[in-house]
């Protein structure tokens, strides 16, 4: 699952995917609605790939969340996310994560990071596919592919 594309923008609702790259700007894509625009250096862009989710022991990438959430839940979040109350939040939240800094994460994240990953699945952007197996499959594919057949010398 690769999240290095796919890019939230302070200030703009959802979740956005880079689609090019000028001089002095970005085009991204908005995932709710597909429509491009530009972003700008001035913009506070964070990859989803660079979020850390507060744990007890050390910081849990955004990545291993969502993988957790897909084991947990599926393809659809099991609850109403958006009027969920606190407590619910927390304890579903308590389910995918449990080891989760309950001082340091917020309600507010735990909505945003469901929200964030329910918008991704229906969207077809996240590869539940274990890593260890894309990469052994990627070789075995290629070793498939026919053999160019031998040039015999000119005699």
């Amino acid at each position: 699952m690769d999240l290095t594309k796919i890019v939230s923008i302070a200030g703009r609702p959802g979740l956005f995917v880079i689609k090019s790259q000028a001089i002095g700007r970005i085009i991204v894509e908005s995932v709710l609605d597909g429509k491009c625009s530009p972003a700008f250096p001035r913009d506070r862009m964070s990859s989803l790939e660079e979020i850390s989710i507060f744990s007890v022991d050390e910081d849990k990438p955004l990545k291993e969340v969502f993988m957790s959430i897909h084991d947990k839940m599926g393809d659809q979040v099991d609850f109403d996310y958006k009027k969920a109350s606190n407590d619910v939040l927390r304890a579903k939240f308590l389910e995918v994560m449990p080891d989760y800094d309950q001082d340091a994460v917020y309600p507010s994240d735990m909505k945003k990071v469901f929200a964030w990953y329910q918008m991704l699945v229906d969207k077809n952007l996240l590869d539940f596919t274990p890593e260890a197996e894309a990469a052994a499959e990627a070789p075995a594919e290629a070793a498939e592919a026919p053999a160019e057949p031998e040039e015999k010398p000119a005699e």
